[in-house]
Order: structure tokens, then sequence, then C-alpha cells
């Protein structure tokens, strides 16, 4: 027997970096711990070339570019101007209190009590925090120099921010790779509950209260982290030169997105219905013993179908395997509901879920 081939030293090389660049896709942090360093340090270094009373306090620049470097390119700017506006507000708090007020145990706790009232102005978002930090900065560093302060301090942290902005502009970030891990887990989380789901229905009674709930799996988190993730890149996308190039990426994850949302819907529609209704404690049970095997096979068929989707689109031959698996229920139901009191209402509801998840999976 021959050894197996050994890949020649270019070939390694190119398997090492192209991995290397997926992991630098995946993980956006980095990309973005990078454009926070280079913008804090080049925004220390104008800091210090600016005239006075700015270069005697260079540090704050920093501030300003990690403020714009933390975000996509349409909120470093949003959230530049409302941190400057919280900083304003907050030096503004800090000198009415002086005015008022000796320096003291007392001014510090009305400056922080009202500073906080402002940090939950809506206008403000996410930075207004920084009007606390900001009006105990001006009320104690900058009691010496109550003007050039305050100047220098906002003024720094607009320089800063428009170093940041500007590493922004030159490197957007566009989080497209985190956002399909995101969906491929979705999209794996919701076939394991289909999965789940039949796997309970595939015996000879009804499961118990008790055993439905170890087969429900917590979608909750893994829908979350999908939207928020959907969420960044959509918000990533404005004002990003590098969109037009991944326009048709950015597109089909959207309608992915958008897809395994409604997919998401029918799955926790079919979950409610199916341990509430399936249980050893009810008399009228969704499906019965006549129904309970159809309804596993659709099932099954529907998460095979939602597994196998490329993009926002499943399988040809999965979709046509599920509605088969589906019209086999439903003619189930009607034979079964002629012959007897019960009116199977849960069952025919089923049905009904699944053929809206097979028009959604395939693209209808």
């Amino acid at each position: 027997m021959s050894a197996p081939a050994v890949p020649d030293r270019p070939t390694r090389v190119r398997t090492m970096v192209t991995a290397a660049l997926r992991q630098w896709h995946l993980h956006p942090r980095w990309a973005m711990a990078v454009r926070g360093a280079v913008a804090a340090a080049a925004a220390w270094l104008v800091g210090i070339v600016m005239p006075e009373p700015f270069s005697d306090y260079p540090y704050y620049a920093p501030l300003g570019a990690v403020v714009a470097t933390t975000s996509t390119v349409a909120r470093s700017v949003r959230e530049s101007l409302q941190a400057v506006g919280a900083i304003l507000a907050g030096a503004v708090i800090a000198r009415l209190a002086d005015l008022l007020l000796a320096p003291s145990a007392l001014s510090i706790a009305l400056v922080v009590a009202i500073a906080i009232l402002v940090a939950g102005w809506g206008v403000l978002g996410d930075m207004g925090s920084w009007a606390v930090t900001s009006a105990l900065f001006v009320l104690i560093i900058g009691n010496a120099d109550k003007v050039g302060y305050v100047g220098a301090y906002a003024g720094l942290v607009v320089v800063g921010a428009l170093v940041g902005i500007g590493i922004n502009l030159l490197f957007p970030p566009l989080p497209l790779a985190a956002s399909d891990v995101a969906l491929g887990r979705l999209r794996e989380a919701l076939a394991d509950q289909l999965d789940h789901l039949a796997d309970g229905l595939d015996r000879g009674a009804a499961p118990s209260p008790e055993e439905w709930d170890e087969r429900r799996l917590t979608l909750g988190p893994v829908i979350d982290v999908s939207r928020q993730s959907a969420a960044r890149t959509e918000d990533a996308l404005r004002a990003n030169r590098r969109a037009r190039r991944y326009a048709e990426t950015s597109r089909t994850q959207g309608v992915q997105a958008q897809a395994l949302s409604l997919t998401s819907s029918v799955v926790g529609d079919l979950t409610r219905l199916i341990t509430s209704w399936e249980t050893q404690d009810r008399d009228d049970l969704a499906f019965g013993e006549p129904l309970r095997p159809l309804a596993r096979d659709a099932l099954r068929a529907y998460a095979d179908a939602v597994r196998s989707m490329t993009g926002a689109v499943a399988d040809p031959e999965r979709v046509s395997r599920v509605e088969r698996t589906t019209d086999a229920l439903r003619h189930a139901v009607r034979d079964v509901r002629s012959g007897s009191e019960e009116d199977y209402f849960v069952a025919g509801a089923t049905v009904l879920a699944i053929r809206r998840g097979v028009a959604v999976v395939a693209g209808e």
C-alpha cells in the first residue's frame, strides 16, 4: 500500500492562510480590536501635536477614537455625536454644581444623580453614560482650569472620533461570515427541534408532559443571536464602501434570515400544538395511535428539508417528500374524522402549519 500523498509546501501555506482568514472573518471583534488600537494610537499622536490646552490632555483623544471604531460606519458617526453631547451635558451639570456648592461629598452626589438622569435621555442612546463620567472629570479634575479643561476634553473626543470614523471608512466592518454562522446554527436548531418532536411521536403511547419537557429545546437565545447578527450586518451595509462588492451575498443572507424567521414561527407553533395536545394526561389526543406515525414521518421530512436549506431554499427532493408525507397525514385526518366523533382539530392545524412551513422553505 502506497503512503498517502503529502501536500507540497505552497499548498500547505495556502491552506493555512485560508483557515486563518476564515477565523478572522468569523470573529469580527478581532478586526474591531485592530481598528480600535490603530485609531487610538493615531488619535493620541494628533492630541500631542495640538496646541494648548489640548496637548495638556492628549489621553482624551483615544477615547473618542474607541467610540467611533467599536461600531459600524453609520453608527460610528451617530454614536460619536451622542458621546460628545453627553460629555457637554455632563460638563454643564458639573459647572452649574460648582457655582452653587463647594467641592464636597454633597456636590459629587448631586452631580452624579443629575448626570445619571440625563444619561437615560433617549437622544444620547448608549452613549448616555458618558454624561456621568464627564461630570465627575470636570468637577474633580478640571476644577483648576474650568474653561480650558472642558474645551480640551470635548474637543479631543471630537478629534479622536474623527480619526476613528476615518479608520472605519478606510476599513469598514462587514460581519457577513459571522452572520452566516449564526443563521446556520439557527437552521440546525430548528431542524433538531422538529426531530425531537418526531422522536416523541415514534412510540406506541403518547409521551407524558415530563417527557415532552425533555424534548423541548431552548430556541430563544439562538433566535435572538441570529436576529442580532442579521441586524448588525444590515446596519454595517450603510455607508460601507464594501457593500456593493458583497451586495449579492448580503441580499441572500437577508432572504435566508427572513425564511428562517418564518420557519422559527412555524416550529414554535408545532411545538406548542404537539407537546400540549399529544400527552398521556389528555383524553382528546391530537393524533392518537392511528395518526401518530404519519405525523412523525411528516415532521422528520420537514426537519430534513429545513436542514437542507441552501440560502433560503431547501432541496427540491426533500421538499417533495415533505409534501407527500403531509398529504398522507391530511388524508388520514380526513378519514379518521369521518368515522369518529372527535374533530381532530389539532391534527388538522398541524397539517396546516407544516404546509405553511413547506411553502417557506420552497421559496414560495
